[in-house]
């Protein structure tokens, strides 16, 4: 591999120090003052690109997405913008209008609606009424219910229902008949998607796609594969295949030229449901629910989770246990301290302030996707009122010394870390007032939390994964005092450039 000198680049938060960075064999060998001596390339000349005064940061990680998710997403109809079930379904018949209607009984998919707050309810016979015999799917924002036509219905093998809403384990077993592709389909919207967020300075993400991920992307490498970086995780039910393989956490799925990239990820486990589909396991009741499943739904108890957890940590795997109520994390929180894992709470979107100690003191690291709360404020009003300054509690959690990871949850989100970053910083989106503002976190805490525990100085040593960028972010709050307009400036972050391993994944300088 060839050696990189990037001349005349600055650091984040130093636009005082000019620097020189020289890239050789993968790794970061010398960051020195600009044109000072440096380490000797090996024997192969330095290849020069200057950066012109722009600023350097270690790549950007995503810590939770379902990549082939989010590569599908990126070509499906986007209703997240409605604002009720007649409005989604006027989406899907000005769909209609436009293009032809998906043939041999193929469905139209749509992703994105929230009907928790709707004031009419998301049922087959709304959509039926704008697509007739055109079978219709939408995915629920948080991927935690689907929303079907009468045909579509019967795609997903589903002769009759009440609603037409399906819910957690309604969907879930039907699920496979939307969010699968063929292999060759899947591996090039994959590659798309990885370029995309190259563009935006990602070097990696985690991707806990509900699949055998193993088998997955074993094939992808097989296939070339020289995009982002990928922690692949698994699921219980493939578990087995990983311990019987031997993998422990970082170890690289495959051998062979661009193996290193894709590496064992941690095991993933989903313990309760989702805000939006009043799913999420609370200690207090959702407002204006009643009844057995008034405080949402746990869908794996403590007995079980623990030892399952011991399981993987005795493998030297990591766990990542999704809990969003404040209950679910207190239960994920005691499966930590009995099964003695390492790991993550995917989520933590409400928790007791007890509870925040008890992170740190167990050295659990809080995922979270800090958008998440610019699309569920309003919903969190409404269904957990009284609770919300305890709800994506990011300053507690740092103030705590708990460990922050960045993410999207893509395709719930964006796969974009600015909207993660834009929306930590400053709780504000769309031009509204902060949320809940004393929970934000400063421009340097959210890229510390973005960057996979690489210093933003650059380490020499450390991995060539690097971000190049046209603004320095930690000087945008000087500029920009206004959380609406950090919030913007964060958003439009522009990247001139993405290296992985000292190679170009993007470039436009």
């Amino acid at each position: 591999m060839s050696a990189l000198l990037l001349t005349n680049a600055r650091l984040a938060g130093r636009p005082d120090r000019p620097v020189d960075v020289l890239l050789d064999d993968g790794r970061v060998a010398a960051v020195t003052p600009v044109g000072s001596a440096l380490p000797a390339p090996g024997a192969t000349a330095a290849e020069r690109t200057d950066l012109d005064g722009r600023t350097v940061v270690p790549g950007l990680w995503d810590a939770h997405t379902h990549l082939t998710q989010w590569a599908m997403v990126r070509q499906r109809l986007d209703v997240s913008a409605a604002t009720s079930a007649a409005h989604a379904a006027a989406l899907v018949r000005d769909r209609l209008d436009l293009a032809a209607p998906p043939t041999g009984g193929t469905p139209l998919v749509g992703y994105g609606f929230r009907w928790a707050t709707w004031p009419d309810d998301p049922t087959a016979a709304v959509l039926d009424a704008v697509a007739g015999d055109v079978p219709v799917v939408l995915l629920s924002g948080d991927l935690h219910s689907a929303w079907a036509s009468t045909a579509g219905l019967r795609f997903l093998g589903i002769a009759e229902h009440p609603t037409g809403l399906l819910r957690e384990e309604e969907w879930m077993p039907a699920s496979p008949r939307i969010v699968t592709v063929d292999d060759a389909v899947a591996d090039a919207l994959v590659a798309d998607a990885a370029r995309a967020a190259a563009a935006r300075g990602v070097v990696g993400v985690v991707d806990l796609e509900v699949a055998d991920n193993l088998t997955t992307w074993r094939r992808r490498l097989a296939g070339g594969w020289d995009g982002l970086r990928v922690r692949a995780g698994v699921w219980e039910q493939h578990l087995a295949a990983v311990l019987a393989a031997g993998l422990r956490d970082g170890d690289a799925l495959a051998e062979g030229a661009g193996s290193d990239l894709v590496t064992q990820g941690p095991l993933k486990v989903i313990s309760d449901g989702s805000l939006n589909t009043l799913t999420a396991f609370c200690f207090e009741e959702y407002a204006g629910v009643t009844g057995p499943d008034a405080h949402g739904l746990l869908n794996v108890a403590t007995d079980q989770l623990a030892p399952l957890m011991a399981r993987a940590h005795a493998a030297g795997l990591r766990c990542a246990i999704h809990a969003i109520g404040d209950r679910a994390n207190a239960l994920a929180l005691d499966a930590f301290e009995a099964s003695g894992a390492r790991g993550s709470v995917e989520h933590a979107q409400l928790l007791r302030r007890e509870d925040v100690a008890r992170f740190a003191a167990l050295g659990v690291t809080a995922s979270v996707q800090p958008e998440h709360a610019m699309d569920d404020r309003d919903v969190a009003e409404e269904l957990w009122p009284g609770r919300t300054g305890r709800a994506f509690p990011l300053a507690e959690l740092r103030a705590a010394g708990v460990p922050l990871a960045l993410g999207s949850d893509a395709p719930v989100a964006p796969l974009d870390p600015w909207t993660a970053l834009a929306a930590a910083v400053t709780r504000s989106r769309d031009g509204r007032t902060p949320w809940h503002p004393e929970q934000r976190i400063d421009v340097r805490a959210a890229l510390e939390a973005s960057v996979d525990g690489q210093p933003l100085g650059l380490a020499v040593g450390a991995p060539a994964d690097l971000a190049v960028l046209d603004v320095d972010p930690l000087a945008l709050p000087a500029t920009h005092e206004v959380p609406a307009a950090l919030a913007d400036a964060l958003r439009a972050t522009a990247v001139a450039a993405t290296l992985v391993a000292g190679r170009w994944t993007h470039h436009a300088l």
